[in-house]
């Protein structure tokens, strides 16, 4: 099998059109539908679905994706041991949108200082992660999760989930704080917690129905209205910000592990780039 049809076929996987695939490979996008047609009679079976939205992988190219990025991967450490080019491995690595900016930043200044390696970041919500691995799109994910089925999981801490106010509030001495204490409190809507449903629930159960004075999907902005005064939220530990007091909440014991998710094959690919060992090193809290 062809190695620059497999390139042609990953190039396409990863960007999602045939165009974007000829200027990632540079080429044209004639020569990589020419390439991906030839591969498809090679292995016998189409392995994109073409509509005028996006490319889609078929079951067949579902298969194809772990073993070509395996064999790319083969042929870049085979070209790095015999010296012929400064051979440069590229992971993908699925962020879940809910990682503390100062983690994430922590992960790829580690991850940036290893040698030979290029990394590519996927941002995503954390329900979302598992489907870019299905897609071949990302070689492993970070972020919160409940179980990797068959996949190697790799915890890396497990944190609460607590109720983050402004330093100043009128609760902020409390060690621990009731419900039924925020009836009249106006509260911010975290669009992409993972656990917003359960904390729905948890309130609505306490006949808790508060007013919310903003819904957004940024972390950073809805810090910076808890600061101000606007509103309270809760939110996982490793969220808090200077200025912000966090507590507590009285029978709400949810917590979250976060941790990397790699497909079986994988892991040892990746744990020989160094990027599995990196990020447990500033994310697990011994690193």
């Amino acid at each position: 099998m062809d190695r620059l049809l497999l390139r042609y076929f990953l190039a396409v996987v990863d960007t999602g059109s045939f165009s974007r695939a000829g200027d990632l490979t540079r080429v044209s996008q004639p020569t990589v539908s020419a390439g991906i047609a030839r591969l498809e009679r090679e292995v016998g079976a189409p392995l994109f679905v073409r509509s005028n939205r996006r490319v889609e992988l078929t079951e067949a190219g579902a298969r194809l994706v772990e073993p070509a990025r395996r064999i790319e991967a083969a042929f870049l450490e085979a070209q790095a041991a015999l010296g012929e080019s400064d051979a440069v491995t590229t992971i993908r690595i699925g962020i879940a949108a809910t990682l503390a900016s100062a983690l994430v930043e922590a992960i790829v200044t580690a991850c940036r200082a290893l040698p030979g390696l290029r990394i590519e970041l996927v941002e995503r919500r954390a329900g979302e992660l598992a489907a870019l691995l299905d897609r071949g799109r990302v070689d492993c994910t970070l972020g919160p999760v409940e179980h990797a089925g068959a996949r190697r999981m790799v915890p890396l801490f497990t944190e609460p989930y607590l109720l983050a106010m402004a330093q100043g509030h009128r609760l902020a001495g409390e060690a621990t704080i009731a419900a039924e204490a925020l009836v009249d409190e106006p509260m911010l809507v975290r669009r992409q917690c993972e656990a917003l449903p359960l904390v729905s629930q948890f309130f609505t159960a306490r006949g808790v129905r508060p007013f919310m004075a903003a819904r957004s999907m940024s972390e950073e902005r809805v810090a910076a209205y808890v600061r101000s005064g606007l509103g309270i939220t809760v939110l996982p530990e490793s969220l808090g910000a200077p200025g912000i007091a966090l507590r507590p909440l009285a029978g709400f014991g949810l917590a979250r592990t976060v941790g990397l998710v790699v497909e079986p094959g994988d892991h040892g690919r990746l744990a020989r780039t160094g990027v599995v060992e990196a990020i447990r090193a500033v994310a697990s809290p011994s690193g």
